[in-house]
């Protein structure tokens, strides 16, 4: 199943349904940023606190080693917990907005609540999951001369857009049918994919660079609105028949 998608068509599908959607995009932002804002906190505590150990004010490289040297292994290993942590809380977040841009889009009402509808301990796992698989699949592609990694950028972008709307799905199968269409619909994808985050790039930049937090979302539009077009939500049927 390789229905033909018209470029502009969805592009303009994608602005009209920006307009009802940016208002979430906005709170999805400022959600992520609290949630990111801490282990920022952490990664730069080591330079701020050696800047005001230092006499002139600059950064002395042996403080800065003898700060680095307190951090045992345990601390490392929370970081990296604390990382595991926010990417799955993200992710979780971005496959609520999914939902929400689908419900807007059907004119189906919205609450707040729907962005976090995936933040359940019964589809953590499972985001955990897609998430190291794409971790796996990124450094196969990066070990393949990089190259290849800008053919699986495009499959991989569909891993959370399949979970939203079909989270009974293995992650093998989630893979599968990412790769299937992210292959079929690959040109169409990244270009609109570039398209939208040059636009959304360059309005926020006019609304003084404040306005990003605004536009960042809409690049996931089009993803949206291509997966509507070759999937749908009617019935299961196009799943059985994308894959082969």
């Amino acid at each position: 199943m390789n229905p033909a998608i018209d470029f502009g068509d969805v592009f303009n599908k994608s602005i009209e349904l920006f307009k009802k959607s940016w208002t979430h995009g906005l709170v999805l932002q400022l959600i992520s940023m609290v949630i990111v804002l801490p282990i920022i906190i952490i990664m730069y505590v080591p330079i701020i606190m050696a800047a005001i150990e230092s006499e002139n004010g600059q950064l002395d490289p042996e403080v800065m080693s003898g700060m680095f040297a307190g951090f045992t292994v345990v601390s490392f290993l929370l970081f990296f917990v604390g990382i595991l942590v926010i990417s799955v809380v993200a992710q979780a977040l971005q496959a609520g907005f999914f939902r929400i841009l689908k419900r807007l889009d059907y004119n189906e009402p919205v609450k707040t609540s729907d962005l976090f509808y995936f933040l359940k301990g019964q589809y953590l796992g499972h985001i955990i999951s897609i998430m190291l698989a794409s971790l796996v699949i990124s450094i196969i592609a990066l070990l393949l001369c990089v190259l290849p990694l800008y053919y699986a950028v495009v499959p991989m972008s569909f891993f959370t857009l399949f979970f939203a709307f079909n989270p009974e799905l293995s992650v093998s199968e989630i893979v599968k049918l990412s790769f299937s269409i992210g292959t079929k619909k690959w040109l169409i994808t990244f270009g609109l994919v570039i398209v939208a985050s040059l636009l959304s790039s360059f309005v926020g930049f006019l609304m003084c660079g404040i306005g990003i937090l605004i536009t960042a979302q809409f690049t996931y539009h089009p993803i949206y609105f291509i997966y509507k077009e070759v999937i749908g939500f009617e019935d299961n049927e196009p799943l059985d028949e994308i894959g082969k």
